[in-house]
C-alpha cells in the first residue's frame, strides 16, 4: 500500500495495461470468430439431391446376332429415351473396369446329369476374370448357401465348387433373391450375377413378381446360362422334379414361366441369356458373358423431372448402326 501512494502513476499504469489487455482479447477473439466463420464456408456441405444435375448411368453391351460383343461403338451411336423423351447424352465411357459378380451355382437334384458342364462353366468363367474382380459364391439346392464374403481368392472358390454334389429340391428364386441382397456389399461399382442353371424351380418362397420387383430396384446385371436337362425328372429324396408328362395344365404353364424366368431377369437388367444344350455351347457362351462384362459401354445422360419417389421411368437405348443388339436396363425407380 505505501508503493501504490508513494507512486501516482501506478494507478494510470495499470489501468493503461487492463485497456490494452482487452483490447487484444478482443481481437483475439475477433479473429477467432473470422477463422471460424472462413473454415465454415469452406467445410462441404451435405450433397442434396437436384434433379437438373442428378445423372443417370445406363451400362449398355453390344452384340451382334452371334452374340459377339462390338467394340468401338461412340456416342453418336446411340440414341437413348427416358419415358419416350430423348435425352442428350453427356457421358461416355468404355473400359475393362472391375467387377463384383455374384456366381450363382445350381446344385440341386435336376443338375444331376449337368453339373460337371455347369462346373465347367464357372471354371471358364473365372478364366475371363479381371485380376482385381471380387466373387460371391451362392448355390442352389433345397435352402440358398452363400460364402461368407466376397473374394478375390479364385483358386478357393474353384475347389468348394469341385467338391459339390448334386442334390436336394431347387429354391433357384430365393437364391437369387439372396444373390441380389448380398450384392449391397460389393465393393465394385460395376455389378453382376452370374446363374448357371437348368431354370426351373421347386422349393422357393419368394415369388417371380417378387423377384423382378427386387431385380429391378437393385443395380446389378444378370446374366444367365440356361444349361439343358433332357433328365429333370431326376431329383433326391424320391421326389419327382417336376414330372411333365403327368402334370397338370396349370403345372405346365408355370413350368413354362419358370423357363422364361431368367431370360426375363436378364432383358430387364441389361444382362445376357444363352440357352445351351452341350459342353461346346457353354463354354462359347461364357467367353460371350466374360468379354459382354469387359467390353461393357456407360452411357450418362442428366435425369429429367423425377416426379414421385418411387415413379418407375422406362429406359430405352437404341443404335444407329442397323443389325446390331443393344442390351440395356429396361428403366428404374425415382429416389
Amino acid at each position: 500500500m505505501t508503493f501504490l501512494s508513494a507512486c501516482p502513476y501506478t494507478d494510470i499504469y495499470f489501468a493503461m495495461i487492463i485497456m490494452i489487455t482487452l483490447r487484444c482479447s478482443c481481437l483475439t477473439l475477433l479473429l477467432l470468430l473470422t477463422v471460424d466463420a472462413l473454415d465454415a464456408q469452406r467445410a462441404p456441405t451435405p450433397a442434396t439431391f437436384r434433379t437438373n444435375a442428378q445423372m443417370v448411368l445406363v451400362p449398355v453391351t453390344v452384340t451382334d446376332h452371334n452374340g459377339k460383343t462390338i467394340e468401338g461403338m461412340r456416342a453418336e451411336d446411340f440414341n437413348i429415351l427416358d419415358d419416350q423423351k430423348r435425352q442428350q447424352i453427356v457421358s461416355f465411357a468404355s473400359e475393362d473396369a472391375p467387377c463384383s459378380v455374384g456366381l450363382v451355382l445350381d446344385i440341386s437334384g435336376s443338375m444331376q446329369n449337368t453339373l460337371g458342364a455347369a462346373k465347367g462353366v464357372a471354371q471358364g468363367f473365372f478364366r475371363t476374370a479381371n485380376p482385381d474382380d471380387e466373387f460371391l459364391l451362392l448355390t442352389v439346392s433345397t435352402q440358398p448357401e452363400a460364402t461368407p464374403g466376397f473374394t478375390t481368392d479364385v483358386a478357393a472358390l474353384e475347389k468348394t465348387i469341385e467338391f459339390t454334389r448334386a442334390g436336394g429340391r431347387t429354391a433357384l428364386i430365393d437364391t437369387v433373391y439372396l444373390g441380389l441382397n448380398r450384392m449391397r456389399e460389393a465393393r465394385q461399382p460395376r455389378r453382376a450375377l452370374l446363374i448357371l442353371s437348368d431354370g426351373m424351380d421347386n422349393h422357393s418362397r419368394y415369388s417371380n413378381g417378387e423377384l423382378r420387383r427386387m431385380a429391378l430396384e437393385a443395380d446389378v446385371q444378370i446374366y444367365a446360362i440356361i444349361i439343358g436337362n433332357p433328365s429333370a425328372s431326376a431329383s433326391t429324396g424320391g421326389i419327382p422334379f417336376r414330372p411333365g408328362l403327368i402334370g397338370k395344365p396349370g403345372d405346365q404353364a408355370r413350368d413354362r414361366q419358370e423357363l422364361e424366368l431368367l431370360e426375363k431377369l436378364s432383358d430387364y437388367t441389361g444382362g445376357l441369356h444363352f440357352r445351351v444344350s452341350s459342353g461346346a455351347q457353354a463354354n462359347e457362351a461364357v467367353i460371350k458373358v466374360g468379354k459382354a462384362l469387359r467390353e461393357e459401354y456407360v452411357i450418362g445422360y442428366r435425369a429429367p423431372d423425377l416426379g414421385a419417389t418411387g415413379k418407375w421411368h422406362q429406359v430405352r437405348v437404341k443404335s444407329n448402326v442397323p443389325k446390331l443388339n443393344v442390351h440395356a436396363r429396361n428403366g428404374y425407380y425415382a429416389p
